[in-house]
């Protein structure tokens, strides 16, 4: 069994955001507009952020994909 082409290519688009994200981060602890501490705050909101939001959409395409419950046609 394969994963579908939609959960494949949306947590490659999430991995990508998260990976941008770290970036800025770490360009800004380069720069000096983050502190070492802020810097480290700022990677794991960054990290729990994504996974959240990935996980949010992960469900949320499931329950469409296969819903627990179907519909009842009635004419």
């Amino acid at each position: 069994m394969s994963i579908p082409a939609p959960i494949a290519t949306g947590t490659f688009l999430y991995l990508i955001l998260g990976c941008a994200l770290l970036g800025l981060v770490f360009a800004s602890r380069l720069t000096g507009r983050l502190s070492k501490d802020n810097a480290e705050i700022a990677n794991v909101v960054v990290i729990i952020s994504t996974v959240s939001t990935w996980l949010f959409w992960l469900c949320a395409w499931m329950h469409q994909w296969h819903p627990l419950i179907k519909p009842i046609y009635e004419e």
